[in-house]
């Protein structure tokens, strides 16, 4: 145990290295977009030194990995606020967005995949297949688009009623005063076509494979014993084979946690919503190291630990693998 989590913060701190120096080595000049066009070339040093981009970039590495060790994630150099502040905003909305999402995807996902792989060949199972691909083909940014025009602007040109109208844009209504559950709801509302997005991309994923192992295991003879014995189908599909793919689809949702931060970046830019994906797509179109750096080691973390959870779930779950 102890092995695999020093080598889990091997992993972290190479990933980390490793993009300290590629986002140094990408063009662009942090200074040159905190400086108005007509500063003198004195003013830019001094922006420069004040951001502690005037040393060598060994330097640099250097104080950045003493101020990792003791928990400082350093100042944001656009926002002139401390990383870990900005972090703090934006790390709650994309785990409520994500963890929504992730739900969905596997309530829906796993009994559309048995489903298609106890009648593999059938027109359901050619249906769903073909509803499930195109889904999973599509752009997440085009889906986004998709149903803001038809639930947002076209549900109001349409005259739909008011409940089928969702909004577009942001986490709650701009300048609402509310609380308890009327905020709430507002909420939830806002977050409709968002999560709608993630969980049906993820869903039809998780359908297509779940589909493939419940389809390889109805061919088992331990089936066909069951059905032998007097089983229902229903005790089959959903004690058998669900248990056989089990360790499967614990693994991928280990996989899948990750994007639960950092898988939603077009959907919180397409729908405004100010989470780690937006806050780390501004970071890098204002070249602002620290919140990049910051935002790397949360995504790194989740990634890792993620799968080492996944990994020592594995016993708990299949017999066969705790020796």
């Amino acid at each position: 145990m102890s092995r695999r989590v020093a080598g889990s913060l091997v992993v972290i701190w190479l990933v980390l290295t490793m993009t300290f120096a590629l986002i140094r080595l990408a063009p662009g000049d942090p200074a040159a977009l905190l400086i108005s066009p007509s500063a003198s070339v004195a003013e830019a040093a001094r922006t420069r030194e004040a951001l502690g981009l005037d040393r060598p970039m060994a330097v640099q590495y250097a104080r950045w990995t003493v101020a990792m060790l003791h928990g400082d994630l350093g100042e944001s150099f656009a926002r002139q606020r401390p990383v870990r502040d900005v972090i703090g905003d934006a790390l709650p909305i994309s785990l409520g967005l994500g963890i929504a999402s992730i739900a969905l995807t596997f309530l829906i996902g796993v009994p559309l995949g048995i489903i298609q792989g106890v009648r593999r060949g059938t027109l359901v199972d050619l249906g769903l297949t073909a509803i499930t691909t195109t889904v999973y083909a599509a752009p997440s940014f085009w889906l986004a688009l998709a149903l803001v025009g038809v639930f947002t602007y076209g549900a109001a040109s349409w005259g739909f009623p008011e409940w089928v109208r969702m909004p577009a844009f942001g986490v709650q209504t701009p300048a609402a005063i509310l609380t308890g559950w009327p905020r709430i709801a507002d909420i939830v509302r806002h977050a409709v076509l968002p999560v709608s997005i993630l969980a049906s991309i993820g869903a039809a994923g998780i359908a297509r494979y779940t589909r493939t192992n419940a389809s390889d295991v109805m061919r088992q003879d331990f089936i066909r014993t069951a059905r032998a014995k007097g089983a229902s189908w229903q005790r089959v599909h959903f004690r058998h084979v669900l248990a056989t793919i089990l360790p499967s689809l614990t693994v991928l949702f280990g996989l899948s946690l990750p994007g639960v931060v950092a898988g939603s970046v077009f959907v919180e830019a397409v729908f405004a919503w100010p989470g780690m994906g937006r806050a780390l797509l501004d970071a890098i179109n204002a070249r602002d190291y620290p919140v990049v750096m910051g935002a790397t080691a949360v995504y790194a973390a989740i990634v890792v630990f993620a799968n080492l959870a996944a990994d020592l779930a594995l016993p708990l779950i299949d017999p066969r693998r705790r020796e």
